[in-house]
């Protein structure tokens, strides 16, 4: 069956509806989160009355990293103007909201959790007239004065394609610039409504030519109805766009609401899937089924200097 850019979210699965959600394979069990390490993460976040996109996206690294005292801050909110199929963040209209002593807030949390490295996405603002960028620069520089020694790495939304605020947030000088394609183009329609594939792509490939000296990188999931071939010419893309820093899992379905999961990927494709990557030319691929774009990202940043 073929498929075109007039799906709908619940027409994805690959033959038909399936009658019962897929079980999940042995390779994509984890552990309950708990512990005290958790438990004061927790706290900390509520006290500050931040977000992590660890919770509100429902990562299913929760309990490994919030166990080594590792998070990724979610600014601008939890409200998302987008209704990606895929995503568990709560969607909604913030009407221009905006917390200007988030960014504060997020460099006295990483301070208290005593990070060398800090991962910092946002919800979509598109009720913004920036999109969000000044709140992320500021939240860079916050960052900067709190902990001068630590590296920071930013997961953006597309900003609608306008470089002034993609400028905006490279100019405050992030380590590493993230933006997720997330699918293949031909799934977009319904898996990133709102979004387009080649923005996507342009808005990564004019990072570099802004400021070729901050590294890129882009996510993928695996899952939603794609074909394998479909994948490597997404991952040949992002080569060409100059992303150094690619990273591949597994998706899965965070509600009965959401898109639902057309097939597990084993393990030994993962790896097939990071070889394709590396032969394209990217520097760095993180490829696995728990595999999420801020999971082991301080490492993921090291290894472009080895």
């Amino acid at each position: 069956m073929r498929y075109n850019s007039t799906v709908t979210a619940t027409e994805l699965v690959q033959i038909g509806p399936l009658p019962t959600p897929i079980p999940k394979p042995a390779w994509l069990k984890v552990r309950v989160p708990g512990g005290d390490n958790y438990q004061e993460l927790k706290g900390l976040m509520r006290g500050l009355s931040l977000h992590t996109v660890c919770e509100s996206a429902r990562c299913p690294n929760i309990g490994e990293c919030w166990g080594h005292r590792t998070a990724t801050f979610m600014v601008l909110g939890e409200l998302c103007t987008r209704r990606c199929g895929f995503c568990a963040v709560p969607k909604g209209l913030p009407q221009g909201k905006v917390d200007w002593d988030e960014p504060e807030r997020v460099a006295r949390a990483a301070r208290t959790m005593g990070l060398k490295y800090v991962v910092v996405t946002s919800v979509d603002r598109d009720d913004l007239e920036d999109g969000g960028a000044t709140i992320f620069a500021r939240t860079i520089q916050a960052l900067r004065r709190e902990i001068p020694a630590c590296s920071v790495e930013v997961l953006i939304p597309d900003f609608r394609g306008s470089d002034a605020e993609l400028g905006t947030v490279l100019g405050a000088k992030p380590d590493v610039l993230n933006h997720n394609t997330e699918t293949v183009p031909r799934l977009y329609p319904a898996a990133r409504r709102g979004s387009r594939y080649d923005r996507t792509l342009r808005l990564l490939g004019r990072s570099r030519e802004i400021n070729p000296s901050i590294p890129t990188k882009s996510g993928i999931m695996v899952g939603l109805g794609e074909a394998f071939d479909e994948i490597c010419g997404v991952l040949r893309d992002l080569a060409q766009a100059g992303v150094e820093i690619a990273t591949i899992g597994q998706y899965l379905r965070p509600t009965r609401e959401h898109l639902p999961v057309a097939r597990y990927y084993p393990p030994d494709e993962f790896a097939a899937l990071r070889a394709e990557g590396l032969r394209c030319g990217i520097r760095h691929v993180e490829s696995g089924p728990l595999v999420r774009s801020s999971y082991h990202a301080h490492e993921q940043s090291q290894s472009l200097n080895r």
